[in-house]
């Protein structure tokens, strides 16, 4: 999931929903072992590939995001838990009334960014991880009176 929201970087987030399926086969259904293996030639294929966003640098993003993952396998240190550390491991309930009011950036996705940048990430900057939080359920944006919100629409501190 990571691997796509650093695509994202300067588009729309619907421009690489269309180009998911593209992305899953150009890079071995995500499969680190295989991504992070790929290499030069891979890259420059990929660059001619017109199902995907044809940017160097998010491509080599994808690999070496790919190696950084790996890296902290072999570590010892588990992805899944590093990022769910950032949110003291449980969801984390945003009480907006209105979309307006749903933030870009929080604490927790600047400190996750920078954790992620530490360990060799790339196209991880703080709106994107927090893109990244909302799409894996670290957080939950959802408005006050949306029925996903806990609590939905019979939330007694909805609007409070």
């Amino acid at each position: 999931m990571i691997c796509l929201e650093g695509q994202q970087a300067g588009l729309s987030w619907i421009t690489v929903l269309k180009k998911r399926q593209n992305y899953r086969q150009a890079f071995h259904q995500f499969d680190p072992v295989r991504v992070a293996a790929m290499g030069d030639d891979d890259i420059e294929r990929l660059l001619q590939d017109t199902g995907i966003i044809r940017h160097r640098g998010k491509i080599q993003a994808i690999i070496g995001n790919a190696r950084a993952y790996l890296a902290m396998e072999e570590n010892g240190e588990s992805f899944t838990d590093f990022v769910w550390s950032f949110v003291d491991n449980a969801p984390q309930v945003t009480r907006a009334a209105t979309l307006a009011e749903i933030p870009t950036t929080t604490p927790a996705s600047d400190a996750l960014s920078k954790a992620l940048k530490k360990r060799g990430f790339k196209f991880v900057g703080s709106t994107i991880c927090y893109s990244f939080m909302q799409a894996c359920g670290l957080v939950n944006d959802h408005v006050t009176g949306c029925f996903c919100h806990p609590g939905g629409q019979d939330d007694p501190q909805v609007g409070h």
